[in-house]
């Protein structure tokens, strides 16, 4: 894993990244429903590590398994490489929690980066209390073995609409999540933090007044102001 890389992902927002993808011909990127456990949470990003919650069934949802080694949850949660991204399908099924605050914290203390799933979390006031980073559809009270049989680990999934492949890069802020095919994370950053500098001096021209028009997007003269404000910077 580039940790560089990610940090540098990290300071970027889920807009800006959308709008990187869309320059590309990726659309079906935006992990739909889910928003951050907490307001006031960092930006999540890392590659994915992914899990697939299937639909309940008697015979493979037995409570006495439910902390069993074998348990696809149990081992994502202590398999997870620092740094990844915990991303679990429930099919927008939010009946039960794929975690709760016990999990999140030793997903926090292993040094996981957090958490997206289009289904719910449990444990809510623990879950916000154990600093661990959670992108979710809701929150409910009772656990998964509830609802969910085990449908395995690092697997190509599909959550919020959206395919996951292992090792894919997430990105998830205050708008939702966003999944970017590995291969062009890179670029995908390079791009956007010229994009976010560009926009941050959009901002402080309409700020001091100037017309939308011919400034965003740029014509060729605001392209030139832009480019000679990028010389005269330090």
């Amino acid at each position: 894993m580039n940790d560089a890389l990610y940090a540098r992902l990290a300071g970027l927002t889920t807009a800006t990244v959308s709008t990187q993808l869309l320059k590309r011909g990726y659309r079906a990127v935006y992990i739909g429903g889910v928003r951050p456990l907490s307001p006031d949470q960092p930006t999540i990003a890392g590659p994915a590590y992914t899990l697939r919650c299937l639909p309940y069934r008697e015979d493979l949802c037995d409570p006495a398994k439910l902390g069993d080694s074998e348990s696809s949850q149990r081992q994502t949660i202590e398999e997870a490489p620092p740094g990844s991204v915990i991303v679990i399908e429930t099919r927008a099924d939010t009946s039960a929690g794929v975690m709760g605050d016990i999990l999140a914290t030793r997903c926090r203390t292993r040094g996981v980066a957090g958490m997206v799933t289009d289904g719910a979390v449990r444990d809510i006031s623990g879950m916000t209390a154990s600093g661990f980073p959670v992108v979710c559809a809701s929150a409910t009270a009772p656990a998964n073995i509830a609802s969910f049989s085990d449908g395995g680990r690092q697997l190509a999934i599909a959550c919020g609409g959206v395919c996951v492949v292992p090792g894919d890069a997430i990105i998830a802020d205050q708008d939702g999540a966003i999944v970017i095919p590995a291969d062009l994370v890179e670029a995908v950053v390079d791009d956007g933090e010229e994009q976010e500098d560009f926009e941050a001096w959009v901002l402080g021209e309409v700020e001091a007044g100037r017309k939308i028009f011919g400034l965003y997007p740029p014509d060729a003269e605001t392209r030139a102001r832009y480019e000679a404000h990028r010389e005269d910077k330090p």
